[in-house]
């Protein structure tokens, strides 16, 4: 509770990974709901948004953890 109250301890981390998963989720579901629309761009365009999606997705959380792995290693300097 004290690493909470102090930031010490990153907490961001921990909600990336539920933020990467909700986005994964998402993009599932919009892309299945793009390709199974009888007014929807086609087949082909949805499954690459589909997988678009998901390659995004993955970037995206990666490029913030990578954030976060800086700063720690930024404190590990800094302590020494």
């Amino acid at each position: 509770m004290k690493d909470l109250m102090f930031l010490d301890n990153m907490l961001t981390p921990k909600v990336i990974t539920v933020i990467y998963w909700l986005m994964l989720i998402a993009s599932v579901i919009y892309g299945l709901k793009l390709m199974f629309n009888d007014y929807g761009p086609g087949f082909i365009i949805s499954a690459l948004t589909l997988i678009g999606g998901l390659i995004f997705s993955r970037i995206f959380c990666e490029l913030l953890i990578i954030f976060f792995k800086m700063n720690e290693a930024l404190q590990v300097i800094k302590n020494k």
